[in-house]
């Protein structure tokens, strides 16, 4: 242990280990999937951070992993935005000086067993503020929260229902300081082993306990997923095989068909002829179509992606423009100081334009759906205001193929399991090129995916449901619950550090020490 220390003793070293250390829970995520990892990748990190020779060391180390995880969970930018991937991660990885600070002051040393049980609601809070904060649209969404590891394990998804993806970050984070202490503090053993229990607790509570969505009818819903489609006149030759695969549907008894973002590459009132073709499919299939236009708009300036509703008689007059949009994939912020970054990698050239409300479409024989643009189906909110507002169905309709061949096609589809287990509404992630996905109101996925070697449409037989999940109702708690947790614990501390001063018992500085390790004699 004493080599170890010795060896972490470089600052450089010790950054190299904390940025590692950072970037282990990308393998909880897709690709890998390793949802399992994720209640232990913590540990390492936190194992560092307490171990500091200082708060501002702890704080720094919180940095570092924070860098480390916002790269491994974005490294597939790498291609498009380059050396400016480095810049977001560190801007990012800030977010989490706070958290490093947190676990020196509740972890280090030889913490008291009250000190841990603080550490077990303090440490998790603090990463939800971390989130909190990156989880808003100008600082790029919140992609890769810890708690979204585990969308394919049906209890927590239970839990997602009850507090979203927050309260399932919290509870893993919560769990890896558990097993942290578990392994680094012998003497607090006892409040780390309750607070697992504590967890395992509430995950069966909520699996008993919390209510599931009341399943009556039906709906059979297709996706057109045409497949990579390059060249010049790509806009046209995809809307050909759309229009073609669309074809395939015909006598199938639909109640929508999904085309993915950006499926059409031109303002439908600028081309009367795609309008007149997509009211033909409509009148073939005998379903409603959900296109998502790219374009610039005709009737106001700028490019907007917006889904549009045709029927048979054409553009329904339902329409719903995106509003958050991806940070230099769509526009660049602050483009007056950052405008650089398009000399160095593939940023939007123009900023495209926001939406300003959100809208839920009747399509069918009075299904309403809730329709959502690629990056949006990361936003919890988002979802749960569609279904408080009537939505039977969430539907998001993306393109990641810029990113074909990268972790997040596979990551951004498993993103509509949570957001259909938070709402208890079924959701549809349909996509141009892959990963398209369909999942029922607990989060289970229905029928398999289409990859991103797929070109082809497909129908799913979607179970409809109605009821209010807890998220839904009370929204957002466990992060106000987290904030005021640490506000709490700030007061506490701060009201501590006063009764020391006035009582005169404040710790006195540490004596220095020789290269030995004795203690210095005083001089005379």
């Amino acid at each position: 242990m004493k080599t170890l220390d010795h060896w972490l003793a470089s600052p450089w070293r010790r950054s190299a280990v904390a940025v590692l250390a950072g970037a282990l829970p990308v393998l909880a995520f897709p690709g890998p999937a390793l949802w399992w990892w994720a209640w232990f990748a913590l540990v390492p990190w936190i194992l560092l951070a307490r171990t500091a020779p200082g708060g501002r060391r702890a704080a720094y180390d919180g940095w570092c992993g924070g860098f480390g995880f916002v790269l491994a969970m974005h490294h597939w930018l790498l291609p498009n935005l380059h050396v400016f991937t480095f810049v977001i991660a560190a801007l990012l990885g800030a977010l989490w000086v706070p958290w490093g600070w947190l676990v020196r002051r509740t972890l280090g040393g030889a913490p008291s067993a009250g000190r841990v049980a603080a550490a077990l609601v303090v440490l998790p809070s603090g990463w939800l503020l971390a989130e909190l904060v990156r989880s808003w649209q100008g600082l790029g969404g919140p992609w890769g929260m810890l708690g979204a590891s585990q969308w394919q394990v049906a209890p927590a998804l239970r839990l997602a229902s009850v507090g979203g993806v927050w309260l399932l970050s919290f509870l893993v984070v919560a769990v890896n300081v558990a097993l942290a202490v578990l392994v680094a503090v012998r003497r607090a053993r006892v409040p780390a082993l309750a607070g697992l229990l504590a967890t395992a607790a509430a995950t069966s509570a909520a699996w008993v306990w919390s209510p599931r969505p009341d399943t009556d009818e039906r709906a059979a819903i297709a996706v057109v997923q045409p497949g990579v489609v390059a060249g010049a006149d790509s806009a046209d030759r995809r809307f050909d095989r759309e229009e073609q695969l669309t074809r395939r549907l015909t006598d199938r008894d639909l109640d929508l068909i999904v085309w993915g973002e950006s499926s059409v590459g031109f303002d439908l009132d600028d081309r009367p002829d795609l309008a007149r073709r997509l009211a033909a499919l409509s009148r073939e299939t005998g379903a409603d179509i959900l296109v998502n236009v790219d374009a610039r708009r005709s009737d106001k300036p700028g490019i907007y992606k917006s889904s549009v509703l045709v029927g048979p008689q054409g553009p329904t007059g339902d329409r719903y423009d995106k509003m958050r949009l991806v940070p230099f994939g769509e526009y660049v912020p602050f483009r007056s100081v950052l405008g650089w970054a398009t000399s160095v990698g593939k940023a939007a050239g123009e900023d495209r334009r926001q939406g300003t409300e959100q809208v839920v479409m009747d399509v069918g024989d009075g299904l309403r759906i809730g329709p959502m643009v690629c990056f949006e189906s990361a936003f919890p909110d988002m979802s749960r205001s569609l279904v408080a507002d009537g939505a039977e169905v969430l539907v998001a309709q993306s393109s990641t193929s810029t990113f074909q061949h990268t972790w997040a096609p596979e990551q951004h589809a498993s993103l509509a399991a949570l957001r259909a287990a938070e709402t208890g509404r079924p959701m549809v992630h349909a996509t141009l090129t892959g990963v398209s996905a369909v999942y029922d109101a607990n989060g289970a996925r229905i029928g398999s995916w289409l990859g991103t070697d797929a070109s082809t449409s497909r129908v799913y037989e979607i179970p409809l449901t109605h009821g209010t999940t807890p998220y839904v109702r009370y929204g957002d708690w466990t992060v106000y619950a987290a904030l005021l947790t640490l506000a709490a614990w700030g007061a506490a501390e701060g009201v501590r550090t006063v009764r020391l001063r006035r009582s005169g018992r404040a710790r006195p500085a540490p004596r220095a020490r020789t290269a030995h390790g004795s203690p210095a004699r005083p001089g005379r």
